[in-house]
């Protein structure tokens, strides 16, 4: 089975680009982002929001999924990097950019229950899970990537995914799918 997306976003393979020429490495793979994508049309009016941006990659594919009343917030704490993906995609009136600390946003955020939660940072993965849970609405979807071995990774990482796996069984409000396909993922709802 060939399970390449048969879609992809305008403006990935600009911010690919722009991503390599940063030497920026951790871009949202096509497989999961068409996940992404697909994830984002089943919330038509739903706030998404994405924690670690990045250069936009896994932006640029939840936008391409995304309902005209839907929203989404991205959160990214690198300047330079935000930077790309929002002279890429800063043009949709769908997506805000927050330049913050994915532990600051989820301190102070009060708006709506979310619909998806895309993590790709360590806060709202590896710590402050259950944080990020309460935020989602019942049903909500809560995805994460990067759970196989990348090349990216520091040498003690291997050790925060496993443990983060190893205790998804303990949550009580969260019902997720882990699998081995493309980075690595989890599928999660809440329940």
């Amino acid at each position: 089975m060939d399970d390449r997306p048969y879609f992809r976003p305008a403006a990935l393979d600009a911010l690919l680009t722009d991503a390599a020429r940063l030497g920026f490495a951790m871009s949202c793979e096509d497989r999961t982002g068409s996940l992404l994508a697909t994830l984002a049309a089943s919330k038509p009016q739903g706030h998404l929001v994405e924690l670690g941006t990045g250069v936009g990659a896994g932006t640029s594919w939840l936008l391409h999924g995304m309902h005209p009343d839907a929203r989404l917030t991205s959160i990214e704490m690198d300047l330079a990097h935000q930077a790309v993906a929002a002279e890429h995609l800063g043009h949709d009136t769908r997506v805000s950019f927050v330049s913050a600390d994915a532990d600051a946003w989820l301190d102070n955020y009060a708006g709506p229950p979310l619909a998806l939660a895309y993590v790709d940072c360590r806060p709202g993965k590896f710590h402050r899970l259950d944080d990020l849970v309460d935020l989602l609405e019942p049903g909500g979807l809560y995805v994460v990537d990067d759970l196989l071995p990348q090349p990216t990774w520091p040498s003690d990482h291997q050790a925060r995914v496993d443990s983060f796996v190893a205790h998804l069984p303990e949550r009580s409000n969260l019902l997720g799918t882990v699998a081995t396909w493309a980075s690595g993922l989890l599928v999660g709802t809440r329940i």
